[in-house]
């Protein structure tokens, strides 16, 4: 499929991934429609920091992606829809656990049913590595099982159920594009890298962090974006699954000292017990394969970890974008 020309929707486009790929289906020449949650501040999230010019090249449609009529107001003669809006924080899932169902789950379900009634070309829904869970042998492909390690990854769990299902029942053209852990500018402070680079460059010499010994699969932004928009571009992957990974891991606690090199090498890791997941519920580790998205996409990875997390530290020094961050509070 040829992106040009297309008409296209981006929910959850006021997000980090979400902001991301609206600039880069600009570039591809899509014609952009961008679905924002709707809030008193007529806040557009990240997108309220794009230049003039692009803006004016974006149609933007606020609602709740729990809601129908908000859906189907924005999904009216679009062509591909990249649904991204969901709740992602694992640590507030604990806390609020129906909120990610209505969101999560039901939030699908009214981009799948608008689909249907209106015959979109193609819909690409998001998950996440987290439905693995801790993995029982890496690199971890698409035939992995799945695992509800918290509220969140179940509810994804239930989102992509139900997404294969509307491709099953009645051949709706979905593909389930699934990233792993995605970092760089503009993600938020419930993340790991932002947690750290954030207290580094508020010159913390001591660093508050949960588990160290967890792996994660870091993939940077640029490298996800071009993810969804190669698998949207080819037909073979209508019907799939499909990991965007590095095919590589990092435990949590090399990344901080990675950090903390490149920003202050005074600086010591603390454990902030608050940060901990429960036992049971922590994914150890996330080491993902990206043979399948090899396969069926031209993808290939652009950033290597340094290069990445460069980017991002050199992101986070503009005073302005460190300011938006509250680096002495944990984030949930």
């Amino acid at each position: 499929m040829i992106i040009k020309g297309k008409k296209v929707l981006v929910t959850g486009a006021d997000g980090f991934i979400g902001s991301h790929l609206v600039e880069r289906l600009l570039d591809e020449g899509a014609v952009v429609s961008a679905f924002c949650y709707y809030n008193s501040f007529n806040s557009w999230g990240w997108l309220d920091t794009l230049s003039k010019e692009k803006l004016n090249n974006i149609r933007i449609f606020t609602g709740d992606i729990r809601d129908m009529g908000s859906v189907k107001n924005s999904m009216k003669d679009i062509e591909v829809v990249f649904h991204l809006a969901a709740l992602i924080g694992i640590p507030y899932s604990y806390y609020s656990p129906e909120s990610y169902i209505d969101t999560n789950i039901k939030g699908t379900l009214n981009i799948l049913q608008a689909a249907k009634e209106y015959n979109t070309s193609r819909i690409l829904t998001t998950s996440t590595s987290e439905v693995y869970g801790t993995a029982f042998y890496v690199p971890i492909d698409e035939k992995h099982p799945r695992q509800g390690q918290s509220p969140y990854s179940a509810s994804k769990i239930g989102s992509d159920s139900l997404t294969e299902s509307f491709y099953r029942s009645f051949n709706l053209p979905v593909t389930i594009v699934r990233p792993f852990n995605t970092y760089g500018p503009r993600q938020s402070s419930r993340a790991v890298i932002p947690t750290i680079i954030t207290q580094l460059l508020n010159n913390d010499d001591v660093i508050k962090l949960g588990a160290l010994h967890p792996t994660r699969d870091l993939l940077f932004v640029t490298d996800t974006v071009n993810g969804f928009v190669e698998i949207a571009k080819s037909d073979r992957c209508i019907g799939e699954e499909i990991n965007i990974a590095t095919q590589s891991e990092i435990s949590i606690e090399l990344l901080a000292k990675k950090l903390i090199q490149f920003i202050n090498p005074k600086s010591n890791i603390v454990t902030d017990e608050q940060r901990l997941r429960p036992e049971k519920s922590e994914v150890d580790r996330l080491f993902g394969s990206n043979e399948k998205l090899k396969s069926l996409t031209e993808w290939q990875q652009e950033y290597s970890l340094d290069d990445g997390l460069k980017k991002t530290v050199e992101w986070f020094r503009d005073s302005m974008n460190l300011g938006r961050y509250k680096s002495s509070i944990y984030n949930v």
